[in-house]
C-alpha cells in the first residue's frame, strides 16, 4: 500500500454532516492518515495558532485546508484574512481548497485573490474531485 498523498488535512465546515461526508471520502480515498475537523472558523484559527508556536509545527501543520465559505461568526473568507497573519512557515504548508455549495461568482473571483487558496470546489467532495486533486 503506497503512503497517503498528504501528511495531514483539515475540515472547516460548520454544517457536521458536511465534516463527517468530507471526512469518509477523504479516508476512502486514502489521501492521507490524519484528519482535523473544525465546526468553525475562529476554532480553526486558534488551533492553527497553537500548532505554529510548537517546535515540530511544520509535522504536524495541514497540508491541505478545506474550507467552507458560508459560515456563521467567521466566514470562510474573514478567515482567509486571519490566516495572512500566520507566519511563512504556516502559509507555505498549509495550501487552502475552498468549498462551497454556492454558485455565486463572485465567491469565486474573491476566493482568486487569496495566494494560499490554491483550487475551488463544490461541496459535498466527491471521490473524483479527491483523486484528481493536484496541489
Amino acid at each position: 500500500m503506497s503512503e497517503p498523498k498528504y501528511r495531514t488535512v483539515m475540515l472547516i465546515d460548520d454544517n457536521e454532516i458536511d465534516n463527517l461526508i468530507n471526512q469518509k471520502m477523504i479516508e476512502a480515498a486514502a489521501l492521507t492518515k490524519h484528519i482535523y475537523t473544525c465546526t468553525g472558523a475562529k476554532s480553526a484559527i486558534e488551533f492553527l495558532r497553537n500548532i505554529e508556536k510548537i517546535e515540530v509545527a511544520d509535522q504536524v501543520l495541514p497540508d491541505l485546508i478545506f474550507l467552507d465559505i458560508d459560515m456563521p461568526l467567521m466566514d470562510g473568507f474573514q478567515f482567509l484574512d486571519e490566516f495572512e497573519k500566520f507566519g511563512n512557515l504556516v502559509k507555505k504548508k498549509c495550501k487552502i481548497i475552498m468549498l462551497t455549495s454556492s454558485i455565486n461568482p463572485q465567491d469565486f473571483n474573491k476566493a482568486k485573490k487569496y495566494l494560499n487558496v490554491k483550487l475551488y470546489l463544490n461541496k459535498p467532495l466527491s471521490h473524483e474531485s479527491i483523486m484528481n486533486l493536484s496541489v
